[in-house]
């Protein structure tokens, strides 16, 4: 243990099965620090703070908080009195419990007569404080809210304090489905909280934030710790091989000159649009991507789109498009069948031979997608919630790509992939497209929308402006988001 070390763990170690997650991990965090903890997907980074927080027992190593050794088991409620607080990657909230309810969860000493006038307080002052101008009902119940809306009351909730100390916040791709605005004011937060003594481990695989927030950046690789170094003077190619691989994200988008083949395009908007909304038009072999700021539209606008190609699909058991969920727990996997069962999900009929499904067929799909998207687990047939978020949405990547779907719904699909796997992907939707495969792509991160064809950014419930080529700038994005106006 260091000195003045808040948290030391050593030797942490921790086996699922035939999988190593955690192979003799030593980290450590030192009071009001922020440390930056990334790696590809399945690495070990969130089975390391499962075990911090006490959700995940290791197998052996020792680790100490605040001075004194954590010996034997180790239970969330112990983490809250030592003072450490989680923002999982997967959201930990109870669905059914409104914002004020769910707050009550964490604090045990919100009991009583007037316990609700506390929480209600407890909670709106750390959302306005993270979050100004969040509008965030808190009558709401957590499943009636949108996932960045739910994602800032399990941050806000983190951050709220009562008879335990606050020394440390766990962040789990904490920004992952917060959009531009929201990400901007939470990091400028971590900052200010680390000035006050309240340390932070971020798990993200949004390079640059890393590289914004952090003091230093340790980097796992198979369950081991294989880099670490202070994030000052570091860039993103820098982090991307401390990872061990290339980033080349914007090399797969096919070379552009500003224009596409209107001959081929087809509106593929429901009627009854408000003359003020632009139409969406999407040619065969085409990647066309919404963009805006999060929640002005977009996602409802995808799914109208996908409700009516299902409608307009001929063969009801072989609909024509397929859609890859970003909020993967609630609308993308089941929760309680294997990876094979998740996978094979889209594409049961074209595994049939007769009247039954062949074995077979299953088999060869699931192995050769599960190889193809570099799936990391030792048997297909295990739970889907073995595996970590970001090889969870490879496996929804996989079902919509085996299917026989000529257009693929994207909706914020890269939420919790690692930088290696998303340059996977780019080329590998791209590859799909030229064979007449087309895609329409929901990205919070506007990097993403460089590897699309055309885009519409949408403000207020609408497509308000149509940028191709050239103008798919970040500058001209966030105009456009925000009403203004960009020369070109």
């Amino acid at each position: 243990m260091v000195p003045g070390d808040l948290i030391a763990m050593d030797s942490i170690r921790k086996a699922f099965g035939a999988v190593h997650a955690l192979a003799g991990v030593d980290f450590h965090v030192d009071r009001g620090e922020v440390v930056g903890l990334i790696g590809h997907n399945g690495a070990g980074k969130s089975t390391l703070m499962n075990v911090l927080f006490g959700t995940t027992q290791r197998d052996s190593g020792r680790f100490h908080i605040a001075g004194r050794e954590i010996a034997g088991a180790f239970t969330p409620h112990q983490a809250h009195e030592a003072g450490i607080r989680c923002v999982f990657q997967e959201l930990s909230l109870c669905e059914n419990l409104d914002v004020v309810e769910n707050t009550r969860i964490l604090h045990r000493s919100l009991q009583g007569i007037g316990w609700r006038r506390r929480a209600r307080r407890l909670i709106a002052d750390q959302l306005d404080a993270i979050f100004p101008g969040h509008g965030i009902a808190l009558k709401a119940r957590i499943a009636d809210l949108p996932i960045g809306a739910r994602q800032m009351v399990e941050i806000a909730r983190a951050f709220t304090v009562t008879d335990a100390p606050l020394r440390c916040v766990i962040l789990d791709e904490p920004t992952s489905s917060l959009g531009h605005e929201a990400t901007r004011q939470f990091l400028a937060f971590v900052r200010q909280a680390a000035g006050q003594g309240v340390a932070a481990i971020v798990i993200s695989h949004r390079l640059d934030e890393i590289l914004n927030v952090c003091d230093r950046v340790v980097v796992m690789v198979d369950g081991r710790v294989v880099a670490q170094q202070r994030s000052e003077g570091l860039t993103r190619p820098d982090l991307v091989a401390m990872m061990g691989s290339i980033e080349v994200p914007r090399a797969v988008a096919k070379a552009r000159d500003g224009s596409h083949d209107q001959t081929r395009d087809r509106v593929i908007d429901a009627p009854g649009r408000d003359a003020h909304d632009l139409p969406i038009h999407l040619a065969p072999g085409e990647i066309i991507g919404f963009a805006g700021l999060d929640g002005h539209g977009q996602r409802e606008r995808m799914r109208a789109l996908f409700h009516a190609g299902l409608k307009a699909s001929r063969d009801r058991h072989r609909p024509a498009v397929a859609y890859v969920a970003g909020d993967r727990q609630t609308e993308g996997v089941f929760r309680i069948w294997s990876i094979a069962d998740n996978l094979t999900i889209g594409t049961l009929p074209s595994l049939c031979r007769g009247p039954l499904i062949s074995a077979a067929a299953s088999r060869s799909l699931v192995e050769g997608w599960m190889a193809r998207m570099k799936v990391k687990t030792d048997s297909a047939d295990r739970p889907i919630l073995s595996l970590s978020g970001g090889n969870q949405q490879k496996v929804l990547f996989a079902r919509a790509l085996a299917s026989d779907a000529r257009t693929v719904f994207l909706d914020d699909p890269m939420r919790g992939v690692d930088v290696g796997t998303k340059v996977e992907v780019y080329r590998l939707i791209r590859a799909e497209a030229a064979q007449g495969r087309s895609f329409v792509w929901y990205a919070t991160e506007l990097d993403e929308l460089t590897n699309c064809d055309r885009i519409y950014v949408f403000r207020e419930g609408r497509a308000v402006e149509h940028l191709e080529g050239t103008d798919i700038r970040q500058d001209r994005i966030l105009a456009a988001s925000f009403g203004g106006m960009v020369n070109a």
